[in-house]
């Protein structure tokens, strides 16, 4: 990387850090630190929302599905304007139409409200180690861009570094901060996906011309994808619009539930088409660089020697210009750490309210509280950190965190919501059934009908063992 990029790289990290300190010397209550103050408004909250659910780590993961699959990968993201307009109609009403939400900071409190403190304890462990996971792998996104990216830099330096910053800048920042940076960190990546990444790539691989020439013609189509992938998407990612942590810690920030239901709307639109597409023809494109020998000189001779997810990184590095290419890693950069942090502050969030406030119960409006909350923070961090050393597939940590959380949780939401019938030991039942079915169908390497996806028989099993064991139990207690 030429000195030039390295200092604008730079120089953004920095800048990046002391907006983290900034907010660090402004947050006083839980308020500030989880929720921003219940006051944003609904472009920000919009792009943040867009911003975290996309990330990094979706985008070097769209850029692996463009580089293996071509421009049908896009239909992943589609799954997530249904999850996020269903989310819009169905569940933001029910929250903040519901005073009991006024001073809620966590998903699982929606737990509390509807069943019991058990359940809500178990749900919070879910979702606490399923936003970890997501956090790792989004740290093992910034690690795969910066890798492919600086010559000199291996893989688990540049995971450590990336890593490091995006834990410290949490820490120190807190949702406020979140959600404002990421209203720029997504602005700069669309702009600098849309007028300087899409337009020199497709100039310096020859065009449409080349790109016909090169890759099947099915790679072309909207139709180059099967059945279960769709299942698969679609059962492991519009769910999350509903038990996802970080998108209630963004209902609870918004100041009603128009300015919630119009950021949704935004969001959506913003997954599919707009990021859906810039980020598989940039995959595409790779796949076309990779078979032209352009990336030889970065010790990946043909398709067959490049990583799909590393592929568009080292594209962006071989074709951008001088300064754009500064620009465009720190645009890269701005879409991991959105969604890092995000996934750090939800975990935290689940830990240090429904977890230790359990058994230890703080004041949130104490400055004790926020102290409390980035010691916990830094902790999860560190513990991300390591999984993501273990791990090599963005897309697929991510996608297995996703499943983890959806397996156990999406049932007694929609059962709390929307059946009076459901009970507490219904609820208990399905995230134990449900979770455990997903995760032992996962790596016990059964042969599965039709190649579905375990979180298929997961989310049955959980809606089954829901039911059946709220109608035994509902003439036993109901839900509080």
């Amino acid at each position: 990387m030429h000195p030039i990029d390295l200092t604008i790289f730079v120089l953004y990290v920095i800048g990046l850090l002391a907006f983290g300190y900034f907010f660090f010397r402004k947050n006083e209550t839980g308020d500030d630190y989880y929720v921003g103050g219940r006051k944003m408004k609904s472009y920000h909250v919009g792009l943040s929302v867009v911003a975290t659910d996309v990330g990094g780590g979706f985008s070097i993961g769209l850029g692996g599905l463009g580089f293996v699959m071509g421009i049908s990968g896009s239909w992943m993201l589609f799954t997530g304007l249904v999850g996020a307009w269903l989310a819009a109609v169905f569940l933001i009403p029910k929250v903040k139409g519901n005073p009991a939400f006024d001073k809620a900071y966590t998903f699982p409190q929606l737990f509390n409200h509807y069943y019991t403190a058990n359940v809500a304890f178990v749900a919070a462990i879910i979702s606490a180690i399923g936003y970890m996971g997501f956090t790792s792998s989004q740290m093992l996104a910034g690690a795969k861009l910066a890798s492919g990216t600086f010559a000199d830099l291996n893989h688990d330096m540049a995971l450590y570094i990336m890593g490091a910053v995006a834990v410290l800048y949490t820490v120190l920042g807190g949702l406020k901060a979140v959600i404002y940076t990421d209203t720029i960190q997504w602005t700069l990546l669309m702009f600098g996906l849309i007028f300087i990444g899409i337009p020199f790539a497709y100039i310096e691989i020859g065009g449409m011309e080349a790109i016909r020439a090169t890759v099947p013609p099915e790679m072309l189509s909207l139709t180059n994808v099967s059945w279960q992938d769709l299942v698969y998407w679609s059962v492991t990612i519009i769910p999350i619009w509903f038990v996802g942590m970080t998108l209630y810690q963004r209902i609870y920030a918004c100041h009603d539930e128009k300015t919630a239901k119009k950021a949704w709307y935004i969001a959506g639109v913003f997954e599919w088409p707009i990021m859906a597409f810039l980020g598989v023809l940039l995959g595409l494109f790779a796949r076309v660089a990779a078979d032209q020998g352009m990336f030889a000189f970065l010790g990946a001779e043909d398709i067959a020697e490049t990583d799909p997810e590393t592929g568009m990184p080292m594209l962006l590095r071989t074709v951008l210009p001088v300064g754009f290419l500064g620009i465009m890693m720190a645009a890269y950069f701005s879409a991991i750490l959105s969604t890092a942090d995000s996934c750090l502050m939800a975990s935290s969030g689940n830990v240090v309210t429904d977890i230790i406030g359990r058994f230890t119960p703080f004041d949130p409006e104490s400055s004790r509280f926020v102290r409390l909350s980035q010691v916990v923070t830094l902790i999860i961090g560190a513990a991300a950190l390591f999984l993501a050393g273990m791990m090599t597939n963005v897309l697929d940590l991510m996608l297995a965190s996703y499943a983890f959380m959806v397996s156990g949780l999406f049932v007694p939401v929609i059962g709390a919501l929307y059946w009076k019938g459901s009970t507490p030991a219904g609820a208990m039942t399905a995230m134990i059934v449900g979770g455990f079915t997903t995760l032992y169908l996962s790596y016990s390497g059964l042969a599965l009908p039709y190649d579905l996806d375990p979180n298929v028989f997961g989310i049955t099993a959980s809606a089954i063992s829901f039911i059946v064991v709220s109608y035994i139990t509902r003439n036993n207690g109901s839900k509080g």
